[in-house]
């Protein structure tokens, strides 16, 4: 059995867990195994920007103008630091040190050169820019796998480093040439393969999938290997809800669900896998395992192309409290044929994607990201339709792959009724796959835990 593994970048951060829970819990499958390596946690987000709050990292001071050689030096001195973590492992801490410290210096120079030519005014500031973010991410993943190849082959495991990074070389190859061209002659039957989360490839991975490159990597090489199984390994299970909100103690493993509850998953922003990366595998009829790193005989959760559950039950209560109501009221729509079309036009000239369409008589509601709408934007809207209504709030979802049956749309909305939480507009396909609840943002966290509950727990528990 082949199986190609995705490692996390908090996992990857408690290695001697990884070792012990994954790579070597089980002695008789070393090898059959390929595994595809996040940057540590935290470590991109130093070499980028933080993703969450926006704090400058490596890439934002270059792009600014600012002291980005003095963060590098900083930033090495970090990432030296972590290799010292890693050294009662059996990481050999000055083979591991000077390559951190080489790959680091190339990185300085070709910044520096990025840096002049800037300076010039002859090229496209945003296409030296993203030249400079590609380089910048790759390293994160680089370091990573190369500690992670080093710490095997001191413990007398055969492991070989496969750096998609292709940092020193100049071939114009696409993303999946570089993997295709990697794996020829490597024979994963005979030797544990660490793979970069990152690939060079001339398309640039990071121009469309930014900060879920990793699981691009994973996916493409699962494809390219033909896996029997490709697993993704992180610090927590796939849930009924997030143990954040409810409480470790308060959800249920999913245990088995489709690509289709994974896709709505990610569209509110609970990426169980990016849909891009995902698309590939569940094409190729490859299924993905969710495992908890910490948690290795749990079997996980197991995503395939047509499960749907033998029994109704909902399997993850989801959303976000990151949205904002953008409402379209215009008495000219009623009977025009085509009236949402000029409507979307504008959407697609701000490049806005919507998670969430209602629409009456002469009403239309779109529930977008917060981080999409901008001044501009809503101006627009409003020189083009009679009145238009803009309002912050929260979306909650209750997401299954078999939950077409009479009663669930009434149950969820009874449960938010009896803790006091008012829908300001519903949304459910013809497929029922996830009924959509917009609700006031101050009652995000207290519909979720109702919800999880009542429709979870309970009908677990009964």
């Amino acid at each position: 059995m082949l199986t190609v593994e995705k490692i996390g970048g908090t996992s990857m951060s408690q290695f001697g867990e990884v070792l012990a829970n994954i790579m070597l819990r089980e002695p008789d499958r070393l090898y059959g195994r390929v595994y595809v390596v996040s940057a540590y946690a935290g470590v991109t987000n130093l070499l980028l920007e933080h993703k969450k709050t926006g704090e400058k990292g490596v890439y934002a001071t270059f792009a600014t103008g600012g002291d980005y050689a003095g963060q590098l030096d900083g930033l090495t001195r970090k990432l030296k630091e972590l290799n010292k973590g890693f050294e009662p492992l059996g990481l050999p801490l000055a083979v591991a040190d000077a390559f951190i410290e080489h790959r680091m210096a190339e990185l300085k120079e070709y910044l520096d050169s990025m840096h002049h030519v800037l300076a010039s005014g002859y090229l496209k500031r945003e296409s030296v820019l993203l030249a400079g973010r590609e380089m910048l991410a790759a390293i994160g993943e680089a370091h990573s796998a190369f500690n992670s190849a080093e710490i095997l082959k001191a413990k007398g495991i055969k492991a070989r480093l496969l750096d998609l990074s292709g940092f020193d070389d100049d071939e114009p190859l696409t993303i999946d040439e570089r993997i295709h061209e990697s794996f020829m002659g490597v024979d994963p039957a005979r030797e544990v393969v660490i793979v970069t989360g990152y690939t060079k490839g001339v398309e640039g991975i990071m121009r469309e999938f930014d900060r879920g490159y990793s699981e691009v990597t994973f996916s493409k090489v699962a494809v390219e290997l033909r896996a029997d199984e490709a697993v993704i390994h992180k610090e927590f299970h796939l849930s009924s809800a997030d143990p954040a909100i409810v409480g470790a103690g308060n959800t249920v493993v999913v245990g088995m669900t489709n690509y289709d509850v994974a896709d709505q998953l990610a569209d509110v922003g609970m990426e169980a896998i990016h849909p891009k990366a995902a698309k590939p595998m569940e094409l190729a009829g490859i299924a993905i395992r969710l495992k908890n790193t910490f948690e290795p005989a749990h079997p996980g959760t197991l995503i395939t192309k047509d499960f749907v559950g033998k029994q109704a039950r909902i399997e993850v209560i989801a959303g976000t409290p990151a949205v904002t109501i953008v409402e379209i009221h215009d008495p000219n729509m009623v009977g025009t044929v085509g009236f949402d079309l000029g409507l979307l036009e504008i959407f697609k000239r701000f490049g806005i994607s919507y998670i969430l369409k209602a629409t009456n008589a002469n009403s239309i509601t779109h529930v977008v990201w917060d981080k999409a709408v901008s001044p501009a934007f809503i101006e627009e809207l409003e020189n083009t339709y009679e009145q238009v209504t803009v309002k912050q709030a929260a979306v909650v979802c209750v997401i299954g792959s078999n939950i077409a049956i009479p009663g669930v749309l009434a149950r969820a909305a009874q449960v938010l009724a009896e803790n006091a939480v008012n829908v300001n507009c519903v949304s459910q396909s013809l497929r029922q796959i996830n009924m959509q609840f917009v609700i006031e943002r101050a009652d995000y966290q207290k519909a979720i835990a109702a919800l999880n509950k009542a429709l979870c727990l309970d009908g677990a528990r009964g």
